[in-house]
This record gives C-alpha cells, structure tokens and sequence, in this order.
C-alpha cells in the first residue's frame, strides 16, 4: 500500500478539484461550506486531505471542532447537514485520514469524531444506522410526474391550490419570510433555532445552486423551504410550515412545487431529507413515492465509550424541550442561535 502523507494546507481550487471528480462527492464536501460554517457558527475548522507519494490528492476529510459546556467535545464532517465524512479513492489515503482524525480527536480533547456517510459505510468502525435519507427519482416532466402520484396526494396538492396558496421562487429577497415560519416551526417543536445570518450565508456563498420557495396566502406566507442542488439532485434540507394553515395543505404544495423546480433544472433525483423510519415525517415523504437510503454515521471513540446520544429523544433532553415550546418566538430566535451553533 502506497504511503500518504495528511495536510490542512491544501487550497481551495484543488479541494474542489478532487471532489468534483469524486463520484461519491456531496455538496458539502465542498470548500464553500467551510466558508459558511465559519462564518455563520465561527467554529474551528480542520480540512483534511491526504496525498500520495507523488503530491497527488486522494482523499479529503472536512472537520468541524465544537465545544461546549452543554453538549460537550466533538469532531463532525458535517454538522448540521446530513452528509460528509470521509471521500477517498484509495485505501491508503482513508487509512491515513483516519489516522489523522484519530491523532486530531486526541490533540483537542475530543469525545468522539462522527463522520456522516451516506449510502456506505466504513467497515469496522462503530456505527449508528438509526436515520436513512428519502429519495425521489424524478421523470423526465412535471406531467409524467404528476401522473405517477396517487389519487390522495394529487387532491391534497389541488386543495391547497383552491384554496388560494400559491408558491414564489427567489432568493435573498424572501429570507425574511422563509426565516419567520422557520423560526415559529422550531419553536413549535421545541428546537432552537440557527440565526438568519446561517441561511443568508448559505444564499450568499452558493448563489447558483440555491433558491427559496415561500407559499403564500393573501400575500402572508405559511410555508417556505430552501432548496440547493448538486450535480443530478435537488435537495430542501430546511422546510417548515406555520401549524395553524395545516388544514390548507401548505406543505404538500411546497413540495410539489420544488420536486416542479428541480425536474426543470433537469435532475433526476429530489432528496427529502433524512427521517427515522416509519414515523411521521418519513411517511410524508414516502406517499411522494420517494425511496430511503441509508445513513451511517460512524464514530471514532476514546477507548471504553459508547455511543454519543445528542438527539432530541435522549431523554436528559425532554425538559428542556417543553419549556423551549412554550417560549415566545421572539425569545427564541435572539437565544435560540447560541444554542443550537453547539449541536451538529
């Protein structure tokens, strides 16, 4: 096996370079999201890229280091999105950056590094298989499309058009509309919430690759979703709509008008986002007739320790979470994105 050296010194143009070429390559596996995750959270960053004998790069491995008093000492390729980890096209570079990510764990005291692999995993290292991600492939036109659907969520889509919702597609212009239903959603669920300014960085540093839909009714609008697409596929990894329009069917109508937006970009695929299985919000997805694809997030651990348990259902976390509800949604969004810069 050919030797590899790690570095964090390689530079933008040949990161991109490498993992445009990676088949296995996800949006966040690019360097503008280094940009946006230190601009928006102002964590430390640690891109790691190894390269063979010859200076050839052969793997990449983007970190991000959070600490907090609250949730504790970490690593994660990616955090707050639901891909990353490790990219290679040999064994010896993977080797290596694990190696590295290892030796990096134990320079900053780290509990863990969590790689968040999407359709493989990484053989022997301890794993959680608990989320998959749905995705829909999508025809060739929006009729063929539609024709494709059952009967039930055709008729959810018409009523929210009779009733009057209609859907816009901009960008910065609707940010201040997408974040006030974001915002009423996480608190409705008892989440804290990302500052703006995360979303406007997002919008700002992938200007190209990026939209938001706002649905509207009377001109108020009551659903609204990011989307972004790499390569074939279009993703919304943020949507939410107000409760109290749920009857109107806002959210079926967003939907339908991303998977319109993303066949006429011309992809193939409209990724939902992750979901455990069976519960609510991976039904929602599956009526589309949108199909799961596993997960794996992967640990690197201190000797002797288990899993981590940052998620909503650790039950250290219950308390918390009802009085978070019951908060008003201008308190949440100025204490909100404190918090939540802390939890991957």
């Amino acid at each position: 096996m050919q030797n590899h050296t790690v570095t964090t010194e390689l530079d933008q143009a040949s990161w991109d370079a490498f993992v445009e070429a990676s088949p296995k390559a996800t949006p966040y596996h690019s360097y503008a999201w280094k940009k946006v995750i230190e601009g928006s959270f102002q964590h430390q960053t640690h891109y790691l890229a190894a390269q063979d004998e010859s200076g050839t790069v052969r793997g990449v491995l983007p970190l991000v280091h959070m600490k907090s008093a609250l949730f504790g000492n970490f690593l994660v390729s990616v955090p707050f999105v639901n891909y990353g980890g490790l990219l290679c096209e040999t064994e010896g570079a993977q080797q290596a950056l694990l190696l590295a990510a290892e030796k990096l764990r134990v320079s900053c005291r780290a509990e863990h590094v969590e790689l968040r692999h999407l359709g493989f995993g990484i053989e022997g290292l301890p794993s959680r298989e608990h989320k998959v991600t749905m995705v829909l492939p999508l025809a060739v036109d929006a009729q063929t499309q539609w024709t494709g659907f059952n009967a039930k969520l055709r008729n959810q889509v018409r009523k929210a058009e009779k009733n009057g919702l209609s859907c816009r597609v901009g960008q910065l212009e609707l940010l201040d509309d997408f974040y006030a239903v974001f915002a009423r959603n996480m608190r409705d669920l008892g989440t804290p919430v990302y500052g703006k300014d995360f979303f406007r960085n997002v919008l700002l540093g992938l200007p190209d690759t990026t939209r938001i839909l706002a649905v509207t009714k009377e001109g108020k609008t009551i659903a609204a979703g990011i989307v972004s697409w790499y390569r074939d596929t279009m993703e919304m990894p943020w949507a939410s709509s107000i409760g109290d329009y749920k009857t109107l069917c806002p959210n079926n109508l967003l939907y339908w008008e991303a998977i319109q937006f993303a066949i006429g970009k011309e992809c193939t695929g409209f990724d939902f986002g992750r979901s455990t299985p069976n519960e609510g919000t991976y039904n929602f997805k599956k009526q589309w007739g949108a199909e799961p694809v596993q997960l794996y997030w992967q640990y690197l651990l201190k000797k002797g320790e288990a899993l981590p348990e940052l998620n909503p259902k650790n039950p250290k976390f219950e308390l918390a979470i009802r009085l978070w509800k019951r908060l008003p949604v201008r308190l949440t969004r100025l204490v909100g994105p404190g918090i939540v810069r802390n939890i991957p």
